[in-house]
């Protein structure tokens, strides 16, 4: 069975929940690259995590430049908070001796209400615990993989829908490839005339063989079209053969409707004629669109 074609544009996104009291958002999406180019926006202080999410994207994805942000965030804005009692003892300490320094002083000093002694260093204390950091990498990675299981459907659906337009294109290219040859076949006469034009217009003067020979071999190659029809005839099938392949192929299409674009540009240049003309430029836009298309390919 063929490997699905995945475009590089897709988006996913996943939360979960953990040690600590923490939750976290995943963001994952890319865009059209030329390479793999991941970029990360991960949270400090989760030792690993980093290498593990790098490998994860590595082993998944070939081409796009993917960028990857995750949110951490703690949860329980009402939990309890608790006195730590030295720490209450020690500030309450403090309190005493700067009340007494300013009353020898003869400043009067407002006594301090609880909540602004609650606020001092070391008074207070959250009762959420911190999470233990390889018990939170390991929640983590967990969700790498549906994580990127989702991603990679939403590539794959749009990259299946991309493989049917450019099929479309394909079966477009290979009918006007048809014109084409009937229209060179049908230009046939004329072109025979327009020669033996030329070559009578060579006679008239004094006979020189080899520009003779020359102006002939060009009269040929100026006109014949058979190459550049031929090669676009290897080109398509070599297309629909990539497409049936499926897997990352994107680079290699790309590569493919260059050479599409080669062989309508010189079709045009020798055509000579104006239907030959008009189903060459036909043939260049359905290529143009053809490779928008597979830029979006992995």
């Amino acid at each position: 069975m063929p490997a699905p074609l995945a475009s590089m544009t897709a988006f996913a996104a996943l939360r979960g929940q953990g040690p600590g009291a923490l939750a976290w958002a995943w963001d994952l999406r890319s865009v059209n690259g030329r390479g793999f180019e991941p970029r990360l926006r991960l949270p400090e202080g989760v030792p690993g995590l980093e290498q593990a999410v790098r490998a994860a994207l590595a082993a998944r994805i070939v081409r796009g430049t993917v960028t990857l942000t995750l949110k951490l965030v703690r949860e329980g804005a009402g939990e309890a908070v608790t006195v730590n009692p030295a720490g209450l003892a020690a500030a309450l300490a403090a309190l005493r001796v700067v009340a007494d320094a300013a009353a020898a002083a003869g400043v009067a000093v407002a006594p301090p209400t609880a909540a602004e002694v609650l606020v001092l260093r070391g008074v207070a204390e959250s009762g959420a615990a911190e999470a233990d950091p390889a018990a939170l990498l390991t929640a983590l990675t967990a969700d790498l993989d549906p994580l990127l299981d989702a991603f990679a459907a939403m590539r794959q659906a749009e990259g299946a829908a991309i493989g049917t337009l450019i099929a479309g294109h394909l079966d477009r290219i290979a009918a006007l490839t048809a014109a084409a040859r009937a229209a060179a076949a049908a230009r046939e006469p004329r072109w025979r005339a327009q020669q033996a034009e030329a070559l009578a217009r060579l006679l008239a003067g004094p006979p020189d063989p080899q520009r003779l020979a020359q102006e002939l071999a060009l009269l040929v190659t100026r006109a014949d079209v058979t190459e550049e029809l031929d090669r676009l005839d290897a080109h398509t099938a070599a297309a629909r053969a990539l497409l049936a392949e499926g897997g990352p192929v994107g680079r290699r299409l790309d590569f493919l409707t260059q050479e599409f674009l080669r062989e309508a540009n010189t079709l045009c240049s020798k055509a000579q004629d104006i239907e030959l003309t008009r189903t060459g430029l036909d043939l260049k836009a359905v290529i143009e669109q053809m490779r928008e298309q597979v830029q979006n390919l992995e």
